[in-house]
């Protein structure tokens, strides 16, 4: 693997691969992106073997404007107009319903996930390149989200090249809303809260059912066991009181409080945007300090925590 800057050099090396049907980690604003050309089978075959990911999850196919998003569409329902000319670029990816020519991407679904990221080096890196970009998150599959170049490589060492733009700054994955549903339907919750998109769309409904593993689905993320460090991952309510008899040592603190006595700690901003954005990063350290168990201190039950929630239960199970 090469880790090579964003400058026309590097820009170059990383179009050449994708055009080869190669493929090319890059970053966003959410989280780093292993990139492939979405509509060749070959390229999109290596992202799934690189990952070990199960050919029924699907992937977020990376555009660089609207008018390309709606390309890729059979139909683009006004409250896909809405969305993007509010939140693209940005953290926000739209499911609808797939362009009748085009073949699937990944997992066998009618539909197709898009976004737009708000990142200068996937925009330019789009635009020179001239695809779509399928691009899920450059680590193996169920782990921890890669947020810098350098766990890209730890996770990922035979992606031929990375482009390195520095840490993501939202350190999250990007909201996946259905629109091909009545009312629009969240099927991640991500680095975009609810609370702006209920302004546009009105209501926002939930899943029904939990989809199992096995089954495709219309959106990355919805695996029951996700995110997760290769340390056991413990969800308490008070990481003080917790009984450490027979947990695997060393055994470590991820909190947004004071943390206690414990063997290593990272305490986290009581804010859910900042604590999203250093969130993988602090998963990663532990993993890198060896840990054996992670306990971690559960977030409020409230909206603004619903994304952390969601990834700390998935790194739980």
């Amino acid at each position: 693997m090469t880790i090579v800057g964003p400058d026309a050099g590097g820009l170059r090396r990383a179009v050449e691969l994708l055009r080869d049907e190669s493929v090319v980690a890059f970053p966003t604003e959410t989280v780093y992106g292993l990139g492939a050309h979405a509509f060749s089978a070959k390229a999109v075959a290596e992202v799934y073997r690189l990952k070990n990911r199960p050919s029924w999850n699907p992937l977020i196919v990376h555009v660089a404007n609207v008018a390309a998003a709606r390309a890729l569409a059979h139909e683009w329902p006004d409250a896909a107009n809405e969305l993007a000319a509010q939140f693209w670029p940005g953290p926000l990816t739209l499911v609808v319903e797939r362009a009748k020519h085009l073949p699937q991407v990944g997992a066998p679904t009618p539909t197709i996930a898009i976004r737009v990221p708000a990142h200068e080096v996937a925009l330019k890196l789009l635009e020179a390149s001239n695809l779509p970009l399928a691009a899920p998150s450059a680590n193996r599959s169920e782990g921890i989200s890669p947020t810098t170049a350098e766990h890209v490589l730890r996770s990922l060492p035979d992606v031929p090249l990375v482009l390195d733009g520095g840490p993501a700054s939202w350190g999250i994955e990007s909201t996946v809303l259905d629109l091909t549903t009545p009312t629009p339907t969240l099927l991640r919750p991500g680095a975009l809260a609810l609370r702006p998109l209920r302004e546009v769309t009105g209501a926002i409904a939930l899943p029904e059912a939990v989809v199992t593993d096995g089954t495709a689905r219309p959106s990355p993320g919805m695996s029951r066991r996700h995110y997760a460090p290769k340390a056991t991952v413990l969800l308490v309510d008070d990481v003080k009181t917790v009984d450490r008899s027979g947990l695997a040592a060393p055994v470590a603190v991820l909190s947004y409080e004071t943390a206690g006595d414990y063997d290593a700690a990272e305490v986290l901003s009581a804010d859910p945007r900042e604590y999203a954005a250093d969130l993988y990063a602090a998963l990663h350290r532990l993993d890198d300090a060896g840990v054996g168990t992670i306990i971690v201190q559960r977030p409020p039950d409230t909206e603004d925590w619903l994304a952390v929630r969601d990834r700390l239960s998935r790194a739980a199970r």
